[in-house]
């Protein structure tokens, strides 16, 4: 266990290493910051300045070994469109991200796995063809349709929830949390149901395909010949072995939303992580775009580390798999 824990843990150091390394080469080739910093007019003598402050005058190894110590202490220097240190930038949008993307994530798992198990169980129902049609229009529409199309019916024709916006928001520390608010709850709603409804139809897909495929194994059978009930055979085994490849992608999912919270931040106009790199993207905002990619890539790599050793310890055969190759070696 020791030994594949640490395997994974250089793993995830040498992705997180070739990361910095994009993150850095923006610096390299996207725009020219001292352009951006100083505007079209300034002189030789001010740009070989601040050349020197910024250590852009140092060879490109030092640079990104400069980089990289600096990331790993937050430290990303300063906006280029703020003129703020892009650490109190980001973790100012960070809550609403997180908020937004753990509401998302709940929903797509409280609401995908019934789904699954009931189309898995009852697959010839009237039901299951509804939960099947839906789950197939939730993968077909981009993000963005889906979003403009809850604005245009709950937001336009109704007028029952806000459009865009985080609404009221409680500061708890430096934390900003929506969920003590009504208005914040009710701006949450929209933008958390576009972003579960891929994930949870994927969710709901794999689910059914991995209970039809379980029910159909030997000790199913063997568990009916036993005299079990339905409710023990279907939620005591079946359901428990189909949980184990759940989590591996229940968990890349909840990466996954965060990641590609810029659709939906940007069709809300929620002011999260998402939202600030579209609109450092539009800026040529370097600092920002590169902690952005870095923090993203962080909370993937974290959570395929997790879901990994969460598989490693649920499903025994991975261990005996192991120890067998481990005996041929």
């Amino acid at each position: 266990m020791i030994a594949y824990i640490v395997q994974r843990l250089l793993q995830s150091a040498v992705v997180m290493a070739v990361v910095a390394l994009v993150a850095f080469s923006l610096f390299t080739y996207v725009g020219d910051p001292i352009t951006i910093l100083l505007g079209q007019e300034y002189s030789e003598a001010e740009r070989a300045r601040l050349a020197l402050e910024l250590g852009l005058d140092r060879p490109f190894y030092e640079q990104f070994v400069r980089f990289a110590g600096n990331a790993m202490r937050g430290d990303f220097g300063i906006s280029l469109r703020l003129a703020r240190p892009v650490r109190d930038v980001v973790l100012e949008r960070l809550p609403a991200t997180l908020e937004l993307s753990l509401v998302a994530a709940l929903l797509a798992l409280a609401v995908g796995v019934p789904m699954g198990v009931y189309t898995g169980l009852k697959r010839d129902s009237w039901l299951s063809r509804v939960f099947l049609t839906v789950s197939l229009v939730g993968i077909s529409l981009p993000t963005f349709l889906i979003g403009i199309l809850l604005i245009l019916v709950f937001a336009v024709l109704l007028g029952w929830l806000p459009s865009y916006g985080r609404g009221d928001t409680v500061a708890l520390g430096w934390w900003t949390t929506g969920y003590l608010t009504k208005s914040g709850l009710r701006a949450l709603i929209l933008p958390a149901i576009t972003l579960s409804l891929f994930q949870m139809t994927l969710i709901m897909r794999l689910v059914r395909s991995e209970m039809l495929e379980v029910l159909r194994t030997d000790y199913i059978r063997f568990a009916r010949a036993r005299g079990l009930t339905d409710r023990a055979v279907h939620f005591r085994h079946a359901l428990r072995n189909t949980l184990v490849p759940v989590i591996t992608i229940a968990g890349l999912q909840l990466g996954s939303i965060i990641a590609f919270a810029i659709i939906t931040e940007t069709v809300f106009q929620w002011p999260g992580m998402g939202l600030l790199f579209i609109q450092s993207v539009g800026a040529a905002d370097v600092p920002v775009m590169a902690a952005y990619l870095c923090l993203v890539s962080f909370v993937f790599v974290t959570i395929n580390l997790v879901v990994d050793l969460l598989y490693y310890a649920v499903d025994p055969r991975l261990r005996i798999d192991r120890a067998v190759a481990g005996g041929h070696e």
